[in-house]
């Protein structure tokens, strides 16, 4: 995923540059990267490895000598960035979140009109933000190569671009991730995440609407392009990436996820299911557990705590294996709330299975009678095309889709798919079944799409499902 953060101010705005974009950490995964234009017009830009150390450490050395007015900074999954940009337009730095799926396509078209050359990271990978930079760069101002930007790429771009006299901020077309603007008294901030600028001082001041372009410099937010009416935000938000003070649309994500838990408990009632507590997976799925026992009348406990002063997120590593070496290390059992009890586990999601397959495992063998487990969203079905949410290689990683291409063959149609994305088909609920023995859960019963995008409140038109039924 990653996370941006910028600010123009009439003060020095580098503190609050470096503390904005360290609360966009959770969505970090491997650099950070800060850019300030200083009082002599010059691009400060510092970027770091933070795979193994925590942003905040390897960059409060550099923040005390970056210093100006301007400035943007990012947490990003790949690429290096904000990138620094020499070109026709002037000098300018861009940072973005997102993914460009069209990318290899883009470029070859950029090459031949006479660009010069891409750089590329390892892997062979071309810095998407560098292929943002090539399109901006295709026109004659800034904000017609972001509308450019807008208009070719396919997947979803959310963009700072800084200059020496403000800010611009775009949203994705279709408002797959959120952009966000808050103010104080000596100026303005844009952010990813609502909740990193509360406790710098900002009160919220708009949120941009899907394609809507802004210029902000300390004194304004200058409308550029106005909103787009169709919106398609990222449902994981919620479930997942977010932390649970942030906001998006309105609406928080703690309390999202603990109405997604009381639909999960509600769906529970006629059930013969008798579990002596609920408990979610730290820390996604402990608001979900929350809603859940209080709907259900049953206690929330705490079976195991996750250990994080030295563990990063387990998405982070590239190895699937480390991945799951890490989910497992850093999961440590209280044995008193575990032993002989039947527990009723809530994840955030299930991808793979291997993690969950473990912990309920896990659990088996710390003494638990029962391991009943509910995913706090549906089956998914589609590798995520938008927002990269999984780093699977192919759909077939996908438990759920193993389990369809078992019962199915090789080549499935959508149509055939789509049966088992609906929950009232015997062939979902052979699914379901079928999962629940290769992950040996006691029950299994996946959230009901209709009932997660209710929790939201929000009109199910504008939320993103792609992953779970293939639907643009």
């Amino acid at each position: 995923m990653g996370g941006i953060f910028g600010v123009a101010s009439r003060n020095d705005c580098s503190l609050d540059l470096f503390f904005g974009v360290d609360y966009h950490s959770h969505l970090g995964t491997r650099r950070g990267g800060l850019c300030i234009i200083s009082e002599e017009g010059k691009f400060l830009r510092s970027i770091h490895n933070i795979q193994n150390s925590p942003f905040r450490t390897k960059f409060e050395d550099d923040i005390g000598t970056m210093h100006g007015k301007i400035g943007i900074g990012c947490i990003s999954d790949y690429e290096p960035q904000p990138l620094l940009v020499h070109s026709h337009l002037g000098n300018f730095a861009v940072t973005t979140v997102g993914i460009v799926t069209n990318k290899d396509e883009l470029a070859d078209e950029i090459l031949k009109e006479g660009y010069a050359h891409f750089l590329e990271m390892s892997g062979n990978e071309i810095n998407q933000t560098e292929l943002v930079v090539a399109l901006i760069n295709q026109k004659k101002s800034i904000l017609e190569g972001i509308k450019y930007v807008q208009e070719k790429i396919k997947g979803s771009i959310t963009m700072l671009v800084m200059t020496d006299k403000g800010i611009y901020g775009a949203r994705d077309k279709f408002g797959r991730t959120p952009l966000q603007i808050a103010r104080k008294d000596n100026g303005f901030c844009l952010s990813f995440e609502s909740h990193a600028y509360i406790n710098l001082g900002y009160k919220d001041y708009k949120e941009l609407g899907p394609a809507e372009i802004v210029f902000v410099t300390a004194d304004k937010v200058e409308v550029l392009q106005q909103p787009q009416k169709e919106m398609k935000i990222c449902t994981f938000l919620w479930i997942y990436y977010g932390y649970p003070t942030a906001c998006y649309e309105g609406v928080n994500v703690e309390a999202m996820r603990y109405n997604c838990g009381k639909y999960l408990a509600k769906r529970d009632k006629d059930d013969n299911i008798h579990p002596d507590c609920a408990a979610g997976v730290p820390d996604s799925g402990t608001a979900h557990a929350v809603g859940y026992a209080n709907e259900a009348g049953i206690p929330f406990t705490r079976p195991f705590i996750k250990y994080t002063p030295t563990w990063p997120r387990s998405f982070m590593p590239t190895s699937q294996d480390q991945r799951n070496l890490i989910a497992h290390m850093k999961l440590i059992p209280v044995q008193q709330l575990i032993k002989d009890k039947s527990i009723l586990l809530i994840d955030d999601s299930i991808v793979r299975g291997t993690q969950l397959r473990e912990t309920t495992d896990f659990l088996y063998e710390s003494g638990a009678k029962e391991v009943h487990v509910r995913p706090a969203c549906p089956p998914i079905m589609f590798g995520c095309k938008y927002l990269n949410f999984s780093r699977s290689k192919s759909e077939m990683d996908l438990i759920a889709r193993r389990v369809v291409r078992q019962f199915e063959g090789e080549n499935v149609s959508m149509e055939t798919l789509q049966k088992y994305c609906d929950p009232d088909t015997p062939e979902y609920a052979k699914m379901q079944e079928e999962i629940r023995k290769q992950l040996h859960f006691t029950t299994l019963r996946y959230h009901r799409l209709d009932d997660m995008l209710d929790s939201t409140g929000l009109e199910h038109c504008k939320l993103c499902t792609y992953c779970w039924n293939g639907k643009e």
